[in-house]
């Protein structure tokens, strides 16, 4: 189970990074005025519309990998057993000073003045 979710992981953050930089190399949908007015580019290697068409169903089918590797991960991060209770009571509790130790005051150093309590 634990290499099954390794791999799920290890595609889930190809997906991802696979997913951020095609979005980073295509262009806006502003960008095409300006190939309008000549700045030369349109001529890509997909031609003047293949790569937007390109581009777009690679990170549609990526960001499928990658939701459904989000679903899978969630699936078997649940099935892990819950145990009963909160995670409050499982804390350990320090535990109060002894009465032993609270009903006997210190003995006061010589010649240090006492404090008496209000």
């Amino acid at each position: 189970m634990s290499y099954l979710v390794t791999i799920i992981l290890t595609v889930q953050m190809i997906s991802a990074i696979s997913m951020i930089g095609l979005i980073l190399i295509q262009h806006g949908k502003g960008a095409d005025m300006g190939a309008a007015f000549g700045s030369g580019g349109s001529g890509s290697l997909f031609g003047a519309s293949g790569s937007a068409n390109f581009l777009s169903r690679t990170t549609a089918a990526l960001a499928t990998v990658f939701f459904t590797c989000t679903l899978a991960l969630a699936y078997f991060g649940n099935l892990r057993p819950a145990s009963s209770g909160s995670v409050l009571e499982a804390a350990s509790v320090s535990s109060p000073a002894s009465p032993a130790s609270a009903a006997a005051p210190a003995p006061a150093a010589s010649g240090a003045a006492q404090i008496p309590a209000n």
